[in-house]
């Protein structure tokens, strides 16, 4: 009997080791797989880091490049071809993954700053008051019901309850005036939860717009505010060159649809899509039209008497938007990047200067 119970409590015992080996034998096998998967992982996320940093230093080569061979800036450039993009990205040496790449022009943006009279920054810039008033008539207009239901008017929102909070962020000097009825001062930003100080000076990032009254989160996303609109682009002023402006001036060459719209004079807005048209339009693989001149757009049939103003409108440009996408097993990284070209005195070669770099959701 005695025999008998010791080999039960043996037979236990030995199941018992069992189990705790293969128990231990698993997690082993778990933190080692964990450790493989960690590393791989760390190993994917510093050539996504290296992939993405080629892929701008690539945008960024192209843009020194086409300032050295072209007088202006135009969709006729290679910057803007997808086809020499991806010839430039096919010559980097990463075997595993892919890089997409697009550069965008900051000029063909709307220039915030410019809705002011910088450096004085007091009173409305006229011409880009009315040109504010114009893109945003036309985007609320096209805009649905249910995107447009973003403040307590509802469908009654005007290009007022935008722009004069905008005014007011920007002026200075103006001793806390508040523009018209839909306007904030810096009373109304510290009645908040939590509450801010109003920047009374330009804006510095994009995004800060969503800190302004009446502008939300929402509303910023759905209208894609940030396609259309810069804080890049200043100027020396041409009264004092150690003094600096925003002279508000859009590339016509690269504005998207929307903006040369607002350009146009009211009832012309139409003619937007044939403009650009006209500046892409090929034959046998070249450009057919030349984009040197600020109004070559009058050689548009509709626009030959349409005159836009020469305060608003220019050929040249020297700040971009790199946005770089880079995808390896299943994990992503993107960039948006903000250059500025700038040319040596010595040299007079170009290079582009990184102004802003920020990773992207994806």
């Amino acid at each position: 009997m005695s025999g008998a119970n010791n080999r039960g409590v043996a037979l236990i015992i030995t199941l018992t080791a069992i189990t705790i080996i293969i128990a231990v034998s698993l997690e082993l096998n778990r933190q080692m797989r964990q450790s493989v998967i960690s590393a791989a992982s760390t190993r994917n996320q510093m050539s996504l880091t290296h992939m993405v940093s080629a892929g701008v230093d690539t945008g960024k080569a192209i843009l020194a490049k086409d300032a050295a061979d072209t007088d202006n800036v135009s969709v006729q450039d290679d910057w803007a071809d997808p086809e020499v993009i991806e010839h430039y990205l096919g010559q980097l040496p990463f075997d595993d993954g892919s890089i997409t790449l697009e550069i965008t022009d900051e000029r063909s943006r709307i220039q915030i700053n410019a809705l002011v009279q910088f450096p004085e920054g007091r009173d409305f810039n006229p011409l880009q008051h009315e040109l504010w008033q114009r893109f945003f008539t036309l985007v609320l207009g096209a805009a649905e019901l249910e995107e447009r239901d973003f403040l307590s008017g509802g469908d009654n929102i005007t290009p007022d309850m935008i722009i004069n909070p905008v005014k007011d962020w920007l002026d200075s000097g103006d001793d806390g005036a508040v523009t018209g009825l839909s306007g904030a001062e810096d009373d109304y930003y510290q009645s908040l939860d939590p509450p801010y100080g109003i920047r009374n000076g330009p804006f510095k990032h994009i995004k800060e717009l969503m800190r302004v009254k009446n502008i939300t989160k929402e509303m910023f996303y759905s209208f894609d505010i940030d396609d259309y609109v810069t804080v890049y682009g200043m100027t020396p002023d041409e009264g004092d060159r150690h003094r600096f402006t925003y002279d508000g001036k859009i590339n016509i060459n690269t504005a998207s649809q929307p903006v040369i719209a607002a350009l146009l004079p009211d009832g012309y807005e139409f003619l937007a899509e044939e403009i650009i048209a006209h500046r892409e339009e090929k034959a046998n693989g070249s450009h057919l039209y030349d984009l040197t001149a600020p109004t070559w757009y009058q050689s548009v049939p509709g626009a030959e008497e349409i005159e836009i103003p020469p305060q608003l409108i220019t050929t040249m440009s020297h700040h971009f938007r790199i946005v770089c996408k880079a995808e390896l097993d299943g994990m992503t990284l993107g960039v948006t990047v903000v250059v500025r070209r700038e040319q040596d005195d010595e040299t007079g070669k170009w290079r582009s200067r990184t102004l802003s770099w920020s990773y992207n959701d994806i």
